[in-house]
This record gives C-alpha cells, sequence and structure tokens, in this order.
C-alpha cells in the first residue's frame, strides 16, 4: 500500500462525518461529480412512494391540508435556512434556480428604484453560468435597464449612481473559485444598489451567512450539495426587512394574500410567501424534504473543514501521481478563495487521441468514468471533480488521482 493510500485511511478512521455515508445509497464507484447532481439519500425512496401510494393515492386532495403540502414551501425553506445562514421565515422552495434568478433580479431593480429611479443599469459576472446571464440580458431589456457584465473582481469599480442590481456567483462553476461575499456585498450597498448572490455551487458545501452579511436577496438549487434529486425545487432567499417591498415580476395566486379567494386584483401575501407563483411540484417538493434529513446533526463548518481537507489532500495525490505537465490546477490554493471543487486543466499541447497522441480532457473523463470515476468535463479542457463531504471519503479521494495518473500515463 502507498504511502497516501495510508493516509487516507488514517484521515477516513478520524473523520468525524464518515458515518453519514451509510446514508446514502452508493456502490464502489468514486462519485466526484456532486457539484453537478447529489447522490440519493436512503430515506428519499421510501418517502416517495409514502407520498404516491399513500397522500396521493388514498388521501389524494385531503394531503394538501393533512399531509401539510400547502405549507411545504415554507416549512422546507426554514430547513434549508440555517445551511446558508438564515433566520426562518425567509427562504420559500419552488420552481427553477433560473425562474428564481428572474423574479430575484427584476424584485432587486423595483427595490433600487424605489429609491432612486434613475438607477438604470444592471451589472452582471461575465463569467458567470450562461443561464444567469441570459435572464440578466431579459431582465435588463423589460426593466429598461443596461446590462454591464464584469468580472467579480471589477465589481467594486464598476458600481454608480446608476447601479440598480448586482448578479453575482458564490463560486465560480468552471474553476471553482469561491468569491468574496461579504466584501462584494458591502461594496455593492456602498453604491446604494441591491445584491442578489446565486449559491448554486456553495449551499450544503460551505458556510454563507446570508444573514450575518447583509445579502438582500439570494437563489440556489437544491440537486447539488443538497441532494434532492434531479430537477428537485430551487430556493428564494428574500431578507426579512425586504420582505413587505418585494415585488415580485411573476405573481401568482400561490402567493396572494387569499389565495381562495380568487379576486381578479392582486395583493401579495406577507413574508417569504411573495416568492411562491403556482402550484409547487409536490413530489419533488417532498423528495428534497426526505433528502434534507440527512443533515440532522451536521454542521455546515464541519462540512467546509472537511471539504478543504478532501480538497488538500486530491491536490496532494495529484501532484505524487501524475506526471509533470500533464494537468494544471485552476482553483485557488488559498482556502478562502476555494469551494468544494477541483478544476483541472488538461495541458493544451496534448493531441488528439484519435491522431495517436495522448487524450484530449474530454477523452480523458471518458476513460475515468469507465474506470469507476465519476466527475464531469467542461469545454474545452477542464476536468471539474466536486467533492460532498457528506459521502466522499479520504480513499474515494486517492483512488481517484491515482486512475487519473494512470489514464493519463
Amino acid at each position: 500500500m502507498s504511502e497516501l493510500a495510508l493516509k487516507a485511511e488514517k484521515l477516513d478512521a478520524a473523520d468525524e462525518l464518515a458515518a453519514k455515508r451509510a446514508e446514502f445509497v452508493l456502490d464502489d464507484v468514486v462519485y466526484l461529480d456532486g457539484n453537478s447532481l447529489g447522490a440519493l439519500p436512503v430515506a428519499v425512496p421510501g418517502r416517495v412512494e409514502d407520498v404516491v401510494r399513500r397522500q396521493w393515492g388514498e388521501l389524494r386532495i385531503r394531503s394538501w391540508t393533512e399531509g401539510s403540502w400547502w405549507t411545504a414551501p415554507e416549512r422546507i425553506g426554514d430547513r434549508i435556512a440555517p445551511l446558508v445562514g438564515a433566520a426562518a421565515g425567509q427562504i420559500v422552495v419552488g420552481d427553477s434556480t433560473s425562474v428564481n434568478v428572474f423574479k430575484a433580479l427584476v424584485a432587486a431593480v423595483r427595490l433600487a428604484r424605489s429609491a432612486g429611479p434613475e438607477r438604470d443599469e444592471i451589472v452582471v459576472d461575465a463569467t458567470t453560468f450562461p443561464t444567469d446571464g441570459y435572464i440578466a440580458g431579459s431582465a435588463a431589456r423589460m426593466t429598461g435597464c443596461t446590462l454591464r457584465p464584469v468580472t467579480p473582481s471589477e465589481v467594486p469599480g464598476a458600481l454608480g449612481d446608476r447601479t440598480a442590481a448586482v448578479l453575482l456567483n458564490h463560486v465560480d462553476y468552471r474553476t471553482g473559485r469561491l468569491h468574496d461575499l461579504p466584501s462584494l456585498t458591502a461594496a455593492v450597498h456602498a453604491a446604494g444598489a441591491v445584491v442578489v448572490w446565486d449559491l448554486c455551487h456553495s449551499a450544503g458545501a460551505l458556510p454563507v451567512g446570508l444573514d450575518e452579511h447583509g445579502v438582500d436577496l439570494a437563489v440556489g438549487c437544491t440537486y447539488k450539495y443538497l441532494n434532492g434529486g434531479p430537477g428537485s425545487p430551487a430556493f428564494l432567499y428574500v431578507r426579512a426587512d425586504l420582505q413587505d417591498r418585494f415585488d415580485s415580476p411573476l405573481p401568482g395566486w400561490n402567493s396572494h394574500v387569499e389565495p381562495f379567494g380568487m379576486r381578479s386584483a392582486y395583493e401579495p401575501a406577507a413574508g417569504a410567501v411573495r416568492g411562491r407563483v403556482g402550484t409547487p411540484d409536490i413530489l419533488s417538493m417532498l423528495a428534497l424534504e426526505a433528502a434534507l434529513e440527512v443533515w440532522d446533526g451536521v454542521a455546515v463548518d464541519a462540512v467546509r473543514a472537511k471539504s478543504l481537507a478532501l480538497t488538500d489532500f486530491f491536490l496532494e495525490c495529484v501532484e505524487t501521481y501524475v506526471p509533470d505537465g500533464r494537468v494544471e490546477c485552476v482553483t485557488p490554493r488559498a482556502h478562502g478563495e476555494r469551494g468544494s471543487q477541483i478544476a483541472l486543466r488538461c495541458s493544451p499541447t496534448l493531441g488528439s487521441a484519435r491522431a495517436g497522441g495522448p487524450p484530449t480532457a474530454g477523452e480523458v473523463m471518458r476513460r475515468l468514468i469507465e474506470r469507476g470515476v465519476v466527475g464531469d468535463f467542461r469545454h474545452p479542457d477542464v476536468l471539474r471533480f466536486g467533492f460532498t463531504p457528506l459521502y466522499v471519503g479520504f480513499a474515494d479521494v486517492e483512488r481517484a488521482a491515482r486512475v487519473l495518473a494512470e489514464v493519463l500515463a
């Protein structure tokens, strides 16, 4: 057994989260793609069967009240709240991340203009996940704003009297770079603008501190580090003191103060309920609720500590096993700038596998998956490895790096 394999054994033996692995449906595959889709928690299949067979099959319409379906969006929101540093009553679950980004960004412009009608610019992270950029462009057109894409490091210098809203990613989806939420939020506020944070790659992986840092609005998905399942509903955070002024561009009967009054005039309900639109997706909503049970007794700080230890150890193994010059880490080494993934760029000098040269990045990932190490590939040359501390162990990390070296050799 190699030195690093022995080290992995010792680290796994001392891991305070190791027992959580048994709460997931896993096999002998090293699963390092939880930053795209989290593993299945063991509690979910039974809960979904109950929802389908008993609640839907037997209780039917009565489950909206007897099964507490109606209150699920806020109840599950309160379950997510401590994982992102928020008090209860500020998060509602429902719709997709994209829809919630749209709600939040248009509402942010409206909030800013209520204090300064001259504000007509939306600043967006130029390196953002494409959909966020598409939605920011649409929101700008709808609100008569100019769209200004800048990198997160350029945001403070780009802010001014015309800035209405700023849409930022907490963690860069390609590189795993963690952006400075506290300082960027403070800079946006100093300029009199409203900030919207996309937490898709940080919720469930590291402390966020929404309340502590005075974040205005935030959105996030639940199918990555929160393990809610494919297409599980996203969440929307609206800070408590902004809720009475939160003007959603998608008002619906579910967010009406009197949803069953069927009145033609819209009057929003109080609180986070304003973020609701239409009938919630109950099957995936309650699957998510069951998935969140794995967080019982888990501190986000402990998850963060293990995440950093896993990624540190992965880099150590890669540097030991992989031949020099074959990959380059594009994820920041500094802990304060790193999310819970490692992105490796394959050397640009690599030739095409079809031409008889070394494998390209896409081919490398395909071969890794064939050998039981699952990550993913981002065009043109980035291998992404996501580390979910609740079920990934140090032996997994050592094996992944060793197989990577073998594939590259």
